[in-house]
């Protein structure tokens, strides 16, 4: 193996090591929003360094991040119907779901699902 190609081995395995940070940071973050929003702004800023499969993960991040925001939101207001509080625990376990399922295909070397 040459040089060249152990550093490119080298460099997909740190991206690869960032995705998983930012996925443990998403979950960490379902108890804790702090580390969620950090996971948030890794994924932003290495989604354009990685290859097509680590960008796809860091797009499932992104979404799952933005549409369990806007269900926290909808929950939120909707709690003083108590139907809220349904909703906020469905996004609380969808979101975990999500970010369980995105670290098991990362490990199998996979995309996240196209939904």
């Amino acid at each position: 193996m040459t040089q060249h190609s152990e550093s490119l081995g080298a460099n997909v395995e740190s991206e690869r090591a960032l995705v998983l940070v930012a996925y443990v940071l998403h979950l960490i973050g379902s108890v804790s929003a702090l580390p969620s929003i950090v996971g948030l702004i890794v994924n932003y800023l290495k989604r354009p360094d990685g290859d097509s499969l680590l960008r796809s993960h860091h797009d499932w991040m992104i979404r799952t991040f933005w549409w369990a925001l806007f269900w926290v939101v909808i929950g939120w207001i909707a709690r003083f119907v108590l139907i809220g509080y349904a909703i906020l625990a469905l996004v609380w376990l969808w979101f975990v779901y999500r970010h369980i399922l995105g670290l098991i295909r990362l490990a199998n070397g996979e995309p996240p699902p196209q939904r």
